[in-house]
């Protein structure tokens, strides 16, 4: 098994784990590897130490829960999953769900779903307040 340290184009850091070094180049060649908080395609290998198992070092300190809260990416991604916890996915009939519950047609409730800038943009001028909060690929899937 090969633990590869990958970075995106716009400087994410994320570890990717690969059968061999030749299945990371096809993985790689295919367009499947990506990163899991903006979905690049655009990964490089970062230099990294080998791993030597000498035996009588002492075991590696487990990371702390709380190391993924103390990045900024991951800040932004608790607060992703507890939007996506909160909320219902209306998909494509966000913005009339969004009007049905400003006018009183439907109760209030948190939604999250997809619009253009021009639905978005009509939303906003009717006095309903929208905002714009792109989800990673890897939250799209089911949460565990």
């Amino acid at each position: 098994m090969k633990v590869l340290n990958l970075q995106c184009a716009h400087g994410h850091g994320f570890e990717g784990w690969f059968a061999s070094h030749e299945e990371f180049e096809r993985q790689l060649t295919a367009g499947l590897v990506e990163c899991p908080l903006c979905g690049d395609r655009k990964i490089t290998k970062l230099l990294a130490a080998p791993r030597l198992n000498l035996g009588s070092a002492k075991p590696a300190e487990p990371r702390a829960p709380s190391d993924e809260a103390e990045s900024p990416e991951g800040r932004w991604l608790q607060a992703v999953r507890k939007v996506i916890a909160q909320t219902e996915d209306v998909g494509d009939r966000f913005a009339d769900e969004a009007r049905k519950m400003h006018y009183g047609e439907a109760e209030e409730r948190g939604i999250r779903g997809q619009t253009t800038r021009e639905q978005a943009q009509s939303l906003i001028d009717e006095g309903i307040p929208v905002f714009s909060l792109p989800l990673p690929p890897a939250l799209k899937e089911t949460l565990q």
